[in-house]
């Protein structure tokens, strides 16, 4: 009888996009008995508000109630009713299969208020680029302090150079390298390119700012920038840039240590329009600049200064600028160390220039655990790089961890917002861990560590020179495709580091940068990629519906994903043998849409897939 009630959430207006005034109305079926004490509660993190309902009025069926109510603005709320009917109390919820006296955060509907994550965003498919090892278009000219490399299929360099230099060896891949490389971008079903650091600054990697004001000359200019964009959005692709808004490089115009640039920096003289800039620390009466994990190329950008938020965010500044040039979002890097007031701003700038603009955080841990206003506040993110949940899938199939996906999964589908669900950063790899194919295609993992991806050998020369054997590799691809339809079917955003598709290996943080092989490139794994990207491109229920856990053990994982109109099961062999599965009963019916190696409702072949459809 309680699926007979019925109920409605009308928003009535938002004030000042700091609340948002509501109505809600209910009917609830007679048969229950005589109903009174109607109640809607709401609940976040801190409390819980109980709103009484007024009834006004009965037909010959329902019984119907009525409040209004303002809430603050938040990512998440959830909510539920109670009520007495013929002196028994109940409680009406999502879920309605548990005793009618208790109530658990899974039972409840999600609301947020005034946050919503772009549509464009929701279940797609992304595209990371190391700029400087992806495509170039010329052999850019030697600079101070820079290595280039003559031939695109040189090794890299891991460790210093002869002066001491980490990250100094150059590719030259430049932005024209992407645009001449955008129909092949799009052939995999993307829809997003997020690109790393491209602005002028001292390293290969640019997390390392020189001049946020301009692109890295290697790259090309701001008019380049510009042209991307642009050819991008005719392709139907938005671009994301990676903002490192925490620290400069010390060897930058703001910091100028060397004094390579011609203007006074902050190291140079207090007297210097940067000094404000920066982070500093007294002891014994002398000032000290901070730096990034004590790194003295990073020094530390003071979130608190009105001069540098402004330069940063304020009109006219650095986010107004790139967004000027097309970009359509931020990726912000070590976003945990940035302030709740800092990342307010740049939404601020963001939805100023752009009301879709998008802004994903590079946060490591559950966002919504951390006691910070990252995501659910509703003023911050977007949404996350899901390094939670990608860690916990290694797992699983490599370790047959349970537990740990069966966690994961539990707190990303209770604790946060919807929209951020269905707009999480799901990748094959990223800069900052081994290639998925080596994580697969080796033993060379420590289970115990933090990380899946923890390797059980930190010598970096050992890292650059490893290299998969022939049957660990095709090992390797066998799992990892399996892996790939998995993040395929599960809710975010699909995101591809450069090379994964193409087979390229690099174990560690700094052997995983290696240049796009574009003359030794795995076709078949390209081919598979490709019809993964199809799949998901063309089945559009993807990137929006529900996400249920149906079975997960020690052989294989089991899930839906289901809408108003599309319901699918799919099933991830995870064990190196065949395994029986037990598909339940009112999925029995469902015809076989997808697949995986050699399949059937009944058996799944060793890393194989089963995708079934109503």
């Amino acid at each position: 009888m309680l699926d007979d009630i019925q109920f409605d959430l009308e928003k009535i207006e938002t004030i000042n996009n700091n609340s948002t005034k509501y109505r809600v109305t209910t009917k609830i079926p007679l048969s229950l008995g005589w109903v009174q004490r109607m109640n809607f509660i709401v609940e976040d993190n801190e409390r819980r508000i109980n709103f009484n309902m007024n009834h006004t009025k009965n037909t010959d069926r329902y019984a119907y109630f009525e409040t209004e109510l303002v809430l603050d603005t938040s990512a998440l709320y959830h909510y539920y009713f109670s009520f007495e009917a013929n002196n028994k109390f109940m409680y009406y919820k999502k879920h309605n299969n548990s005793n009618y006296n208790q109530i658990n955060t899974e039972d409840m509907w999600k609301l947020s208020v005034n946050f919503e994550v772009p549509d464009w965003a929701k279940g797609k498919i992304m595209y990371h680029i190391f700029v400087d090892r992806f495509n170039r278009t010329e052999i850019p000219k030697d600079m101070p302090h820079r290595t280039i490399h003559k031939s695109w299929d040189e090794d890299i360099v891991v460790g210093p150079n002869d002066e001491g230099i980490w990250n100094a060896d150059f590719y030259g891949g430049n932005l024209q390298g992407i645009i001449n490389k955008l129909d092949y971008i799009k052939s995999l079903g993307v829809s997003i390119i997020y690109l790393s650091p491209i602005v002028w600054s001292q390293s290969n990697h640019r997390y390392d700012a020189a001049d946020y004001e301009n692109v890295d000359p290697y790259l090309g200019t701001n008019k380049d920038l510009k042209e991307l964009c642009d050819k991008a959005h005719e392709l139907d692709m938005k671009i994301v840039l990676d903002a490192v808004f925490n620290h400069t490089g010390n060897d930058s115009k703001y910091f100028n240590q060397y004094s390579h640039f011609n203007n006074i920096g902050a190291y140079q003289s207090s007297d210097s329009k940067y000094y404000d800039f920066y982070r500093k620390y007294i002891v014994n009466n002398q000032t000290f600049f901070d730096y990034w994990w004590g790194m003295k190329n990073l020094p530390v950008c003071d979130g608190n200064s009105k001069i540098w938020q402004d330069y940063i965010y304020g009109e006219g500044g650095i986010i107004d600028l790139w967004f000027d040039l097309g970009i359509d979002g931020l990726r912000l890097d070590v976003a945990d160390e940035l302030s709740d007031d800092f990342i307010e701003g740049i939404r601020k700038a963001v939805k100023r220039n752009k009301d879709d603009g998008f802004i994903l955080g590079e946060v490591w841990k559950n966002p919504m655990r951390m006691n910070r206003g990252y995501i659910s506040s509703g003023k911050g993110m977007d949404t996350v790089m899901n390094y939670t949940l990608v860690d916990a899938l290694i797992r699983y199939i490599k370790y047959r961890d349970v537990y740990k996906l069966h966690d994961a999964l539990k707190q990303l589908k209770i604790e946060y917002p919807d929209d951020t669900i269905n707009s999480l950063m799901n990748f094959t790899s990223t800069h900052d861990i081994s290639r998925a194919i080596n994580i697969f295609g080796t033993r060379e993992f420590q289970y115990n560590e933090e990380w899946a991806w923890n390797l059980s050998n930190n010598n970096i020369y050992w890292q650059k020179d490893y290299k998969l054997s022939k049957e660990d590799y095709e090992l390797g691809k066998d799992i990892y495709k399996a892996y790939l339809y998995t993040l395929a079917y599960l809710p975010g955003i699909l995101s591809i580091f450069y090379g994964d598709e193409v087979g390229l290996q690099g174990m560690g943080n700094l052997a995983n940068r290696r240049p796009f092989p574009w003359n030794n490139i795995d076709e078949d794994l390209l081919e598979f990629v490709r019809d993964i990207g199809k799949i998901r491109t063309s089945e559009k229920y993807l990137e929006t519906a529900d996400f249920d856990i149906i079975d997960i053990n020690d052989r294989y994982f089991m899930f839906t994903r289901t809408n108003k109109d599309d319901q699918v099961l799919f099933t991830m062999n995870r064990s190196s043998n065949k395994s029986n599965i037990l598909i339940p009963r009112m999925y029995r019916d469902y015809n076989i849409i997808h697949s995986y190696k050699d399949t059937n409702k009944e058996e799944i072949d060793s890393h194989g897939v089963l995708v079934l459809k109503k």
